[in-house]
């Protein structure tokens, strides 16, 4: 399980091999065995006892922003082989073999929002324009499939391009799917304009934190990125990575905001138009996409949960860029 310390005043210390919540509603014992990450955000504590134990069980620790984001990690130092597989990690950044992997990962998140447009129609049932939508999605999936270069930098403009326009044709045509209160006329990102997109970035947050972690535990260096090269002291690989999974926070929000469940409750508007989410949204939220990843599903052929899957996928990347160490 997940440890999400996200309300003001709750506390977190050891006692012997296991953790203790305490809060204005008391105290609350687990043990170490059971945790697989502690998130903690504004206004919660640790102690340095409890983050040792989280060192000992190889638990990983993350701070987080009000945002969702991760602003801050500890981990165990028994996390391995990051010197061999890093070596490997650069050589491929440069590799015809990146071009490939690039344009395949931006290709299967466009195939993604394709198969979400049609989900979602099918259970819905809705009067859209959804075919024009999925053959427009399709033309640029195809145009980057065939999209050529030595390198990701030489294509990487028109990639972030069509990626882009694709992206745009997915939100505008989703959002006929949720009710009409919830839609929004553009992606906002820092801060959030509307409720949908405050659901949004939050659950990019997490999935963001998640595979950082992973990234961390397989060797990977999470700020070595293939297209997302340019920004300092950011893990653009992360942000590579990430398309491939975005679609599982899509759909956790939008079936959310479909369900109508979303009440004034769950986000704050501050005087300068921002939209946040207050601590139900966020705990909602969290406990809908962490239960949405832990969900058992198949996989080209193979049955497990989609967390599994992740990681898996990352420890793939690692050997892949482990052979690339020349």
């Amino acid at each position: 399980m997940e440890l999400i310390l996200n309300t003001y005043g709750v506390s977190l210390n050891r006692d012997n091999q296991g953790f203790v919540i305490t809060s204005a509603d008391g105290r609350q014992r687990i043990p170490a065995t059971s945790i697989k990450s502690i998130q903690i955000s504004r206004g919660a504590q640790i102690t340095s006892d409890a983050v040792m134990l989280a060192v000992e069980q190889e638990i990983e620790v993350l701070f987080m922003d009000k945002a969702g984001n991760p602003i801050g990690r500890i981990w165990s130092p028994r996390y391995g082989s990051i010197s061999t597989i890093r070596k490997g990690q650069l050589n491929f950044t440069f590799s015809a073999e990146a071009v490939e992997w690039i344009k395949g990962v931006i290709a299967q998140k466009i195939e993604n929002q394709q198969a979400l447009m049609l989900l979602f129609n099918a259970d819905n049932n809705a009067l859209t324009n959804i075919d024009k939508s999925i053959r427009r999605l399709e033309d640029y999936r195809n145009k980057v499939s065939a999209e050529r270069g030595d390198i990701v930098h030489d294509i990487a403009p028109t990639l972030r391009g069509w990626e882009g326009l694709a992206s745009k044709i997915y939100f505008a045509t989703i959002n006929a799917f949720i009710p009409p209160q919830y839609r929004f006329e553009n992606r906002s990102q820092h801060p959030a304009t509307d409720v949908a997109n405050a659901l949004l970035n939050y659950g990019y947050g997490l999935l963001y934190g998640k595979i950082e972690g992973e990234m961390i535990k397989a060797g990977i260096d999470p700020y070595i990125g293939i297209m997302h090269r340019d920004d300092y002291n950011r893990p653009v690989l992360v942000y590579d990575v990430i398309e491939l999974y975005r679609i599982w926070v899509d759909y956790v929000v939008y079936s959310l905001l479909a369900q109508n469940v979303v009440t004034d409750e769950y986000y704050s508007v501050k005087p300068d138009g921002s939209y946040w989410l207050e601590p139900l949204g966020r705990r909602v939220l969290i406990q809908s996409f962490n239960d949405y990843m832990d969900e058992t599903v198949t996989i080209k052929g193979v049955t497990r949960s989609r967390h599994t899957s992740m990681k898996l996928y990352v420890q793939s990347l690692a050997q892949k860029f482990k052979n690339f160490d020349l």
